[in-house]
């Protein structure tokens, strides 16, 4: 198991979505109660480009994944992002 997959497995999967949410409402400076699995980051939570950029690096050193270009783009949501971090946790378990 590489480091980079080995901090995700420190994190329960339960609190992935718990964890996005604060990073977001740290980031942004917005409260965590406003923040939906389905509000767009630029549309609903007023980030720009910069913040979107700044999140995915937050969000990389935090879970221990590497999210690439093409993948970036695909997310729109804060739901997005919690079921990519998801899918990558169980991608790292053993089997």
């Amino acid at each position: 198991m590489s480091d980079q997959n080995s901090k995700i497995k420190d994190i329960d999967i339960k609190e992935v979505e718990s964890k996005v949410k604060k990073i977001i409402a740290e980031k942004l400076g917005i409260d965590e109660a406003e923040i939906k699995n389905d509000s767009s980051f630029i549309e609903d939570l007023g980030a720009d480009s910069l913040d979107t950029v700044e999140l995915v690096m937050e969000f990389e050193n935090v879970f221990g994944v590497t999210v690439s270009d093409d993948i970036v783009e695909s997310i729109n949501t804060v739901g997005d992002i919690i079921e990519y971090i998801k899918k990558r946790a169980e991608e790292t378990e053993p089997k």
